[in-house]
């Protein structure tokens, strides 16, 4: 079965591990089409826009995006890129799985862990005022719905996944409210998922426990400026931002992307390392092959993964991780590994 999907190369080095991506993917024969469309600079080069209409048209139609990192103007008036689409598709959960990669040494080991983030809400739902001049408020905002969607979201992936345990980040000895509620749903909604261990934890002390020993948490669920926060530090436990994944999640609609920058710096030199947009590409199939039934795609899922375990085992790192392939090479030695 041929599936078509929203490709999004993204700027900087965006359309270099875009295409060392759909190498790989090719490479495994799932059978997939692309509809190429453009977001951030690319697409105010070329439309005046950052977002074009034309783009949402084809995540609307088509359900599902691959996006690579886009570029959001500075100082100009836009609204970035992904808080668009966020709000475009309703994707109210962002996951970040973070484990340790095999030959990418960090202090810590036995990492495993998947942060749940609610995408909408909080601080980032972008109510600012000035009060008087040099006084100004931002509203964070906190619905029964919101709170309660992302908590069933994240119980019913940790079953689906085997998870174990998820534990809630919170503030709610400050905001007693709007934590207060983000607790209070999580904990109605936990009830129903009596096979998974519950528990919560104030994030200041929760992020301490975090950097002492990660291996001690299994999920992570957070409102959405918590959630920012944590799933980088998370990902700076494993390697930073170039290995780990990330994919945002509506009831009817997914984007997957590489959550790291755009390094402008490096554009165009074959440098950047694609593992973090072939990782969210792994995770495009595999949900995929959940929506359509498609056993070959999640075939395809677990062969790169292995693949690039396998490169990774070997020694056939790019220079962020410190190897020496560029970002074909590094393409080419997954690829020899399928």
């Amino acid at each position: 079965m041929s599936i078509t999907a929203v490709l999004i190369p993204g700027d900087g080095i965006g359309p270099e591990i875009t295409a060392a991506t759909l190498r790989v993917l090719e490479a495994t024969g799932a059978e997939l089409d692309w509809v190429e469309q453009q977001a951030g600079v690319a697409a105010m080069d070329t439309v005046g826009e950052v977002l074009p209409e034309a783009t949402l048209d084809a995540i609307r139609e088509h359900g599902v995006a691959l996006k690579g990192p886009c570029t959001t103007p500075v100082g100009k008036g836009f609204r970035s890129v992904n808080v668009q689409l966020r709000k475009a598709f309703d994707l109210y959960a962002a996951v970040r799985p973070v484990r340790n990669m095999p030959g990418v040494e960090t202090p810590f080991k036995d990492v495993d862990i998947v942060v749940i983030r609610e995408n909408t809400e909080s601080l980032y739902s972008g109510v600012e005022n000035e009060i008087t001049p040099g006084v100004v408020t931002s509203m964070k905002v906190a619905t029964e719905k919101g709170c309660t969607r992302i908590a069933r979201w994240a119980f019913d992936y940790a079953r689906q996944r085997g998870r174990k345990k998820v534990t809630v980040f919170h503030k709610a000895n400050i905001m007693k409210l709007t934590d207060g509620m983000f607790l209070r749903c999580a904990e109605s909604v936990h009830a129903d998922y009596p096979d998974i261990e519950y528990d919560t934890k104030i994030i200041d002390a929760a992020c301490m426990r975090l950097v002492q020993d990660p291996s001690q948490f299994d999920m992570l669920l957070l409102e959405n400026l918590y959630g920012d926060v944590v799933s980088d530090l998370c990902a700076g436990l494993v390697g930073g931002l170039g290995v780990v994944p990330g994919a945002n999640f509506g009831d009817e609609r997914a984007i997957f992307e590489a959550v790291h920058g755009s390094a402008p710096d490096i554009a165009g030199q074959n440098l950047a390392n694609p593992l973090a947009l072939l990782m969210s590409a792994v995770m495009m199939l595999n949900y995929l092959a959940d929506k359509h039934g498609d056993e070959q795609l999640r075939q395809a899922a677990q062969r790169i993964k292995t693949a690039y375990d396998a490169a990774l085992t070997d020694g056939q790192r790019t220079r962020d991780l410190g190897g020496s392939l560029n970002t074909s090479e590094f393409a080419d030695a997954v690829i020899e590994r399928l």
